[in-house]
């Protein structure tokens, strides 16, 4: 199964104080607006979303169809394909996409201790 780019996804409290900690830690601006309550920040290949108050708790992301660098891959693996062996594996998905749609969507799912795992893809 391919996911594409890996992030972790964190509910903040105070965006700002979580951005200055995070450039402490060597991340930087890469995507997001603070006037928006969010910000993606990149270290190398490693990605880490920050949201102020559109969530509870964390969240595992996948983006299928993206490299680290939130660039369209030519060869990927589309999220209703991996909706499809999802459920033919007998995993229950929190969210689930149409298949006859088309275009960028979501599935959320959820592993055995409760973590929240969004598959979201933003490529046609």
């Amino acid at each position: 199964m391919k996911l594409g780019a890996f992030s972790v996804s964190l509910a903040v409290k105070n965006l700002k104080a979580s951005k200055e900690f995070y450039e402490k830690l060597g991340f930087s601006k890469f995507g997001g607006a603070e006037e928006n309550h969010y910000l993606i920040m990149k270290n190398e290949d490693t990605l880490i979303g920050l949201f102020e108050g559109m969530f509870e708790g964390n969240i595992l992301t996948f983006n299928p169809g993206w490299d680290a660098d939130a660039n369209v891959l030519e060869d990927y693996q589309d999220v209703r394909e991996i909706q499809n062996e999802l459920k033919k594996q007998g995993l229950t998905l929190d969210k689930e996409v149409k298949e006859n749609s088309k275009g960028p969507e979501s599935i959320m799912v959820k592993d055995p201790d409760g973590n929240v795992i969004l598959i979201d893809q933003h490529t046609p």
